[in-house]
């Protein structure tokens, strides 16, 4: 551990704990990861809306997306905390509150543990289901992902594929409280989103990883592995994305959009294997990859067939 950085058990006051009175409150916010948890809970609004099949329960809606939200925001809080140290040496987060000592250690993780309790008591009082997949996806962020193969394997992207795929499936869940066909259709879709689209982000930011020790696949086994390897999830993407259409979920605007939309980042993601300007591609890729999610799970919820009727 870095001697610099606070510990938890220090009892002393430190030069970063006296600078974290200038804190502000931005800088709460900016912890856990506001992005990432807005990209989520649109994610998870989708998964409610069509397991609702337009009767919507909004107070529902509404404790959900917030106990969701301050789970997401936890696990955020917790990575920040654990990649302190190396965040000092990526440009991409040398400029985090932790990385600049505007907040102690010590607070950011009394206030990540106080997030989580408080969002998991919430998806608790909606069923247990959805507790459970909050549960699940926190440990695997902060554990499986961020303490340990984020720093040790390649498969650090795959496999914290399953955290990131928890937010819609807890959506899907507080309605139908029950882990169907829908709500596996919604993992399949982000699990297989998520390394294409990361890999993109890697490649732009390979030396920054480099620099901080991380072994993503780009550093590891090169940008041309790296291209290939993410041609097998966006095709699967594809299929998995239409299920939902066969299920019966959702309408046939939501089928071509799927279709369109799959068989477009296909085409980006072979022509990357020729893009003489890697990061030309890596940015338009990556892009790309977040307006697929997006625009898939707004046609998505104004297309849900109402599979309660």
């Amino acid at each position: 551990m870095n001697k610099n950085v606070t510990t938890v058990d220090s009892m002393s006051p430190t030069k970063g704990e006296r600078k974290s009175l200038q804190a502000t409150w931005r800088d709460y916010v900016h912890v856990t990861k506001p992005r990432i948890v807005r990209t989520n809970l649109v994610a998870s609004f989708g998964g409610f809306w069509v397991a609702s099949g337009w009767s919507i329960n909004w107070w529902l809606l509404l404790f959900m997306l917030l106990g969701n939200g301050l789970v997401m925001a936890s696990a955020c809080v917790f990575n920040n905390w654990l990649d302190r140290d190396l965040d000092t040496m990526m440009d991409r987060t040398k400029d985090r509150p932790l990385a600049q000592n505007k907040i102690s250690p010590r607070t950011v993780f009394i206030y990540g543990v106080i997030l989580g309790i408080v969002g998991l008591s919430i998806l608790y009082f909606i069923n247990a289901i959805t507790a459970l997949l909050g549960i699940v996806g926190w440990l695997v962020y902060v554990f499986v992902y961020t303490l340990w193969l984020k720093r040790t394997s390649t498969w650090s992207t795959s496999i914290g594929g399953i955290s990131g795929a928890m937010p819609p499936m807890i959506g899907y869940c507080a309605v139908s409280n029950e882990l169907d066909a829908g709500a596996w259709i919604l993992f399949g879709i982000l699990f297989l989103w998520q390394p294409p689209h990361f890999w993109a982000l890697g490649i732009l930011r390979r030396d920054d990883y480099k620099n901080a020790g991380f072994p993503l696949l780009p550093v590891v086994k090169g940008i041309t592995r790296t291209k290939y390897q993410m041609i097998p999830y966006v095709i699967a993407l594809i299929p998995v994305s239409i299920l939902f259409y066969t299920y019966g979920y959702v309408g046939m605007v939501y089928l071509i959009t799927a279709i369109i939309l799959g068989i477009l980042w296909l085409i980006i993601s072979l022509y990357g294997l020729k893009a003489k300007n890697t990061e030309k591609w890596a940015r338009f890729n990556f892009i790309y990859s977040l307006n697929y999610l997006t625009i898939l799970f707004v046609v998505m919820i104004f297309n849900t067939t109402n599979v309660n009727g």
